[in-house]
């Protein structure tokens, strides 16, 4: 029997899980990436002569507390992860230094160093946090259908809240910033924390957002990881996987066109003209995108009104890599401090002011934001005793007054200043900078409004409701289609679990 013809729009790393299952299950698969290369955001390139940087994606997270590496077998493709711990430091200003270690009793003592009460409310917080993440984990994994995944986490987080119902719910539906006012003491703890759950794309003011909070008991649960040899190193042993599989990566092929006539997939159609016959699609790329432009005829109906209608905040991500002649030397280091993340947030009411200015297409300086220094753990990197030094700000506006290009340099200064008032002379160790914009990268990476996770990760566009309940599944109304990428079921960022989960679909739809 011939196998049927399957073509997934957009290498990035969903797009080729799920076409590494497809192949591995005697599929005949071709994926089609509109750029010169592979991975979306997960891509490490040299945008510094002789360092090479993450262009998005830094630490891979989601996707090692799944069963994906090891049932696609990528460490047989040269797939390597190191754990990052301690996974983050608070670097604050004035010369406190909070360490956030794997191990809770670790962190504890660390915050202890400073505040001893700080230290047991963030125990207590993430002995209470732990059951939910871990309620959360094992259910999104499951790859089960999304009313089947909502039932089993609502069965799993009730076993969690037995010892404090009353306010477990409640907590739940509130905003982190209000959590985290509440179960932890001050900015030593509420800081750090919160410039991790603004990795979700969401300030702290937003409702429903306190799960982001929760989720710093995952990195003591899971860990947090640095694929060796950048993100790059997760794409290409996908790509490996897929080609030995049998399947096809056809990079430089932008789509123009889902050829669907009476409700049914028929071809692929590219920019050049070059028609592509498939049995069945799967478009793993923004999902308004996929299903409003792209397909002919478009979504029509009930259901692609909802798709409409599912939003995405102007609050994105600026970055800027940085090569340099050594690590940042904070004061008061140790051993170990540039593993991770280096929150430079002294407050949680900064980080809210920067998420409130960029919704409304401003910068407030100092800008809120955090540094990644993965050369390391990793001396494939950059020259030897050179240092890359990824920068970012979580809350720069996508649209925003007076433009990017005028902008943009300006603030890669304010970030490099942040530094270097924390690890004095870390300017004069700059050898070379490199901007990426929000405009840069929606350009670069075709993600609508610059968003990494296309839509915003809220409690109404989450799990069983991303992007709308209708499309949870990853079916879709047009028989033959189906979505993936980081704006599908359950949730963006480096998981792997939207392209698992839409290759089931196929699959089972299949049989």
């Amino acid at each position: 029997m011939t196998p049927r013809k399957i073509v997934v729009i957009g290498g990035g790393h969903n797009g080729l899980v799920c076409a590494c299952y497809l192949a591995a299950a005697g599929l005949e698969v071709l994926v089609l990436e509109q750029a010169a290369s592979a991975g979306g955001g997960c891509r490490t390139e040299e945008t510094i002569p002789g360092y090479r940087f993450n262009t998005h994606a830094a630490a891979h997270n989601i996707i090692n507390m799944t069963s994906i590496p090891h049932e696609l077998g990528l460490s047989e493709m040269g797939l390597e992860y190191r754990e990052m711990d301690p996974f983050a430091v608070g670097i604050f200003e004035d010369g406190r230094r909070v360490r956030f270690h794997r191990s809770i009793e670790a962190t504890a003592r660390s915050i202890a160093e400073i505040d001893r009460g700080e230290a047991r409310a963030y125990a207590a917080f993430m002995g209470d946090a732990t059951p939910v993440v871990e309620a959360a984990v094992a259910v999104m994994q499951a790859g089960e259908p999304p009313l089947v995944r909502l039932r089993g986490f609502g069965i799993a987080l009730a076993r969690t809240l037995r010892r404090r119902p009353l306010q477990t719910l409640p907590d739940l539906l509130s905003p982190y910033g209000s959590l985290l006012r509440r179960r932890l003491p001050s900015d030593l703890t509420r800081a750090p924390l919160s410039a991790f759950a603004a990795h979700a794309g969401a300030g702290p003011d937003v409702i429903g957002g306190a799960f982001f909070a929760y989720w710093q008991a995952a990195y003591h649960r899971y860990g947090q990881w640095h694929p060796v040899g950048g993100s790059q190193a997760l794409t290409d042993a996908l790509v490996a996987r897929l080609r030995s599989s049998g399947g096809e990566l056809r990079c430089s092929a932008p789509v123009e066109r889902i050829d669907a006539p009476q409700g049914r997939v028929r071809a692929v159609c590219l920019s050049d003209g070059t028609r592509i016959a498939a049995d069945a699609v799967v478009a793993a790329i923004e999902p308004r995108s996929a299903l409003l432009d792209l397909l002919d005829p478009p979504l029509t109906g009930r259901v692609a009104s909802d798709l409409r209608a599912v939003h995405r905040s102007n609050a994105v991500q600026f970055v800027a890599h940085v090569a340099t002649t050594a690590l940042p030397a904070y004061t008061d280091s140790r051993p170990g401090d540039w593993n991770g993340l280096q929150s430079y947030v002294d407050s949680l009411d900064d980080l809210g002011r920067g998420f409130r200015a960029a919704d409304a297409g401003h910068l407030i300086r100092p800008a809120p934001a955090y540094a990644f220094t993965p050369s390391a753990l990793d001396d494939s990197l950059a020259p030897p005793g050179h240092h890359t030094v990824y920068l970012a700000c979580p809350a720069a506006p996508y649209q925003i007054e007076q433009g990017w290009d005028r902008q943009g340099e300006a603030l890669a200064d304010d970030l490099v200043e942040q530094v270097d008032r924390r690890a004095p002379g870390f300017r004069s160790s700059v050898v070379g900078v490199e901007v990426r914009t929000p405009e840069a990268m929606a350009q670069d990476l075709r993600w609508p409004g610059a968003h990494p996770m296309h839509i915003d990760v809220t409690l109404d566009q989450l799990g069983p409701r991303r992007p709308t309940p209708a499309l949870a599944s990853h079916g879709t109304p047009v028989q033959g289609l189906y979505i993936s990428g980081a704006g599908t079921a359950p949730v963006g960022g480096i998981a792997g679990l939207p392209g698992r989960s839409a290759a089931l679909r196929l699959l089972a739809s299949d049989s």
